[in-house]
């Protein structure tokens, strides 16, 4: 019998909670009413660079993790996943979303974005095959500095918010949405 955490299940399971994680991003940025913090700081460094969101997702992940590795977080598979996929279905989703014409659209994105982005968290954290490299980025920080994870995850937001914005990406109605709406959405997408 296969371990559950190998199992086929298990990562189709993942793989759908990385395309609709992709999905929602390309929804969020659509809309054109400000992002979340990483979105903001992956979109500041494509407008910086040139690259691609998926591109910057990717690089900012293997840096993260290359960080962690040297302070003790081991990647999962499903967290090499997490940093490659969400990247790729960001890329390739996003030439194929229209932009959203008007703000009552960009609202159904943005709020569309924000419930299958709780949903895809629930799918590939269910799945048991990892976290991703940034969740590992906050427990690691949060067992050095002996800081709760709340704190530590705030600063950590609040920082790349900042470097994104920094770097011209759009902070706007859809960053107030993202920050009230995401802990109730992925609380719903883990059940």
């Amino acid at each position: 019998m296969q371990s559950p955490h190998y199992s086929l299940r298990a990562w189709a399971q993942l793989l759908v909670g990385l395309f609709g994680y992709g999905l929602a991003v390309a929804l969020m940025i659509e809309s054109n009413l400000g992002l979340g913090p990483w979105d903001a700081f992956h979109y500041g460094i494509h407008r910086y660079t040139g690259i691609t969101v998926g591109t910057a997702s990717i690089l900012v992940g293997l840096a993260i993790q290359a960080l962690t590795w040297f302070i003790g977080v081991r990647p999962g598979a499903g967290t090499i996943a997490n940093m490659v996929l969400i990247g790729v279905f960001i890329d390739l989703l996003l030439p194929i979303l229209p932009a959203a014409t008007h703000w009552s659209v960009g609202l159904a994105f943005y709020v569309a974005g924000i419930l299958i982005c709780g949903l895809a968290t629930g799918f590939y954290i269910g799945a048991g095959l990892g976290k991703g490299p940034r969740d590992g980025l906050m427990i690691a920080v949060s067992q050095i500095v002996g800081w709760p994870v709340r704190r530590v995850r705030t600063l950590i937001e609040l920082t790349v918010l900042l470097l994104g914005w920094l770097m011209g990406a759009t902070i706007g109605v859809g960053t107030l949405l993202f920050a009230l709406g995401i802990g109730p959405a992925v609380q719903w997408g883990l059940r």
